[in-house]
């Protein structure tokens, strides 16, 4: 799926969050959105989080 339909889809759910929860659960769940980015970009090897991890060295 491209980059661009992920992001139009989790902006509908970010609005729809915002909607029904009020704006705490909104900034909750795009807290939740960049953890789950950040992860996914390690898990891709687009981002290295070694130096962030203690004792995980990869030499």
């Amino acid at each position: 799926m491209p980059t661009s339909t992920v992001g139009i889809f989790a902006g509908l759910i970010l609005a729809l969050i915002a909607l029904t929860g009020g704006f705490g659960w909104f900034l909750l769940a795009l807290l939740f959105a960049a953890v789950g980015y950040v992860i996914g970009a390690h898990l891709e090897g687009k981002l290295d989080l070694s130096a962030l991890l203690p004792g995980r060295s990869r030499g």
